[in-house]
C-alpha cells in the first residue's frame, strides 16, 4: 500500500503567499506518511478574468525559477514526491503554458506536461491567455507506481486517459481548477469515475476550491469506488492505493486487452 496526499485549497492572487502555503502542505503531507503530494491546477496564483494576458505572462516563470525550485527543495527536505502546476513562460507573446510537473523525493524534476486541451467552452476561453502544449508525456515510473499526467479539461477527452493507460499508467493524476456552473459538479464526479473504470487505474484529481472553482477533490480506485471526496474543505486528504488492485481489476475486467484496435482505425471520424 502507498499513501497519496491530495491538497485542496483556495489560491490567492499573491504568488508568494500561495508558495508559503504549498511548502507547508508538502511538509505536512510528509509528516502524515504520504509518498506523493498532489496539488491542484493554478496553484501558483488565482487569475481573475480582469487580469490581462500581458500581466499574466509577466508573472509566469520558467521551470528553473524560484517557484518550482522552492517546491523541489521542499520535496527533497521532506523526502516526498510532488505533483504541482505553474504558469510557464512561453515564446508566444502574452501567452503562457499551463504546466504540471512531477518532482522526485530527491528533489529532481522528472517530468513536465503542458496542458494540450484548453478550456474554450461554456463561456470560457483559456486560449486568450494560455498557449497549448503539443505532446502527451509518457508515464513515469515512481515509487508508488507508473504515473501519467493530465490537467483538468483533459479529463473530458477519453482519448488522452486511454493513451496514458495503454502506455502503462497505473495512476492518473489530474490537477484541476474545475469551474462552478450548472451540472458541473455532476460532470466532475462522473468523468473522474468513468476515466478510472474504463482504464482500470487510480484517478487522483486535486481541485481548487473557492473563487470560481467547485472543489470536490477526488480519488477513485480502478473499479470506480470513490476513496475520497473533499467536498468544500481546504487542506489535505490522504488515500491508500495498491497496485495489486490495479492488476486485479485489469484481470477481471480486461478492458484494455479487449479493445479492437484493429478495427478502430478502419475509418476516419
Amino acid at each position: 500500500m502507498s499513501k497519496i496526499a491530495l491538497v485542496q485549497f483556495k489560491a490567492s492572487k499573491d504568488k508568494n503567499q500561495n508558495l508559503k502555503r504549498i511548502l507547508n502542505y508538502v511538509q505536512n503531507a510528509s509528516k502524515r506518511g504520504a509518498q506523493l503530494c498532489a496539488f491542484p491546477e493554478f496553484m501558483m496564483f488565482y487569475t481573475p478574468s480582469s487580469q490581462s494576458p500581458a500581466k499574466l505572462a509577466s508573472l509566469a516563470e520558467t521551470i528553473n525559477d524560484p517557484f518550482v525550485k522552492s517546491i523541489a527543495n521542499a520535496a527533497k527536505e521532506n523526502s516526498i514526491q510532488v505533483v504541482g502546476t505553474f504558469y510557464e513562460k512561453s515564446r508566444k507573446k502574452n501567452r503562457v503554458y499551463d504546466t504540471s510537473f512531477l518532482i522526485s523525493k530527491s528533489g529532481k524534476i522528472v517530468s513536465t506536461y503542458r496542458k494540450i486541451h484548453l478550456y474554450d467552452a461554456l463561456g470560457f476561453k483559456e486560449s486568450n491567455k494560455i498557449t497549448p502544449g503539443s505532446k502527451i508525456m509518457l508515464p513515469t515510473q515512481t515509487s508508488i507506481g507508473k504515473l501519467g499526467m493530465l490537467i483538468c479539461y483533459d479529463l473530458r477527452f477519453p482519448e488522452m486517459s486511454r493513451t496514458l493507460a495503454a502506455a502503462g499508467s497505473e495512476i492518473l493524476v489530474a490537477p484541476s481548477a474545475w469551474v462552478k456552473g450548472k451540472m458541473k459538479e455532476e460532470h466532475w464526479i462522473t468523468i473522474n469515475k468513468t476515466r478510472a473504470i474504463e482504464n482500470g487505474c487510480y484517478i487522483i484529481a486535486p481541485d481548487q476550491v473557492g473563487n470560481i472553482y467547485c472543489g470536490r477533490s477526488i480519488a477513485v480506485d480502478p473499479f470506480g469506488k470513490i476513496l475520497l471526496d473533499m467536498k468544500k474543505r481546504q487542506g489535505i486528504g490522504i488515500v491508500d492505493i495498491s497496485l495489486a488492485k490495479v492488476k486485479q481489476t485489469r484481470r477481471i475486467l480486461p478492458l484494455l486487452k479487449n479493445r479492437r484496435t484493429d478495427l478502430y482505425s478502419s475509418f476516419r471520424i
